[in-house]
């Protein structure tokens, strides 16, 4: 994937999975992200956005360091944290970064054990997040990277307060929202949490020579 000074191993794996050419929105986000800037990114259906949250975690956090996370993902549904693992471990196969997933029907004891025995990227849904992060359940002060996948629908279904207490208790990191539009709800968040945020707009007719198969 042309895009520059990528990670070798990050190349290797993106390669070897058919990524050989960047779509326009991984061509337009992969530089300001990587200089760790807060941005908000619209993009349509079936764009790329999940492998492009992933691609740019593991472009960051390159390898294994001590035990608290320092990406921190929040996603929809138990299905989307399994989909954005999976992505990971074929991404990251030449990396050994640690990826969690928590939800709602894994066992909160189970998770923080796991989670204890160090990784370097949480996944979870908004609720199981909040409430680990309540009991203790993970250390938010290692976090580089804060990442909301389907923020219009996580806002939707009034997440905003969840989202905004998990950001204020992390303090300085960048913060990145990931939506298929651009809400009023989006852009009052993005006041209270973020820092001069780059703002990315995919339209439909910029995709063309996708190769994702993934949202």
């Amino acid at each position: 994937m042309k895009l520059k000074k990528i990670n070798e191993k990050l190349q290797e794996a993106l390669i070897e999975n058919g990524l050989t050419e960047a779509n326009a929105l991984q061509k337009e986000t992969f530089a300001a992200i990587k200089s760790g800037a807060d941005a908000i990114v619209i993009a349509p259906p079936k764009s790329g956005k999940t492998t492009t949250i992933v691609l740019n975690v593991i472009q960051r956090l390159e390898k294994e360091f001590e035990e608290s996370p320092r990406a921190l993902i929040m996603v929809e549904t138990k299905e989307k944290v399994q989909e954005m693992k999976d992505l990971f471990e074929t991404l990251g196969n030449y990396t050994d970064l640690r990826v969690y997933g928590v939800h709602e029907k894994g066992d909160v004891d189970f998770d923080k054990n796991q989670i204890s025995m160090g990784i370097d990227v949480l996944i979870g849904t908004p609720n199981r997040l909040s409430d680990m992060m309540s009991s203790a359940g993970y250390d938010v002060n290692q976090i580089k990277m804060f990442i909301i996948e389907d923020t219009d629908i996580l806002l939707r279904l009034r997440f905003d307060t969840k989202i905004a207490r998990i950001s204020e208790a992390m303090g300085k990191t960048q913060r990145l929202f990931f939506s298929e539009h651009t809400t009023e709800r989006i852009e009052i968040l993005a006041d209270k949490i973020m820092i001069e945020p780059f703002f990315f707009e995919i339209e439909e007719d910029e995709e063309e020579g996708e190769q994702e198969a993934t949202e």
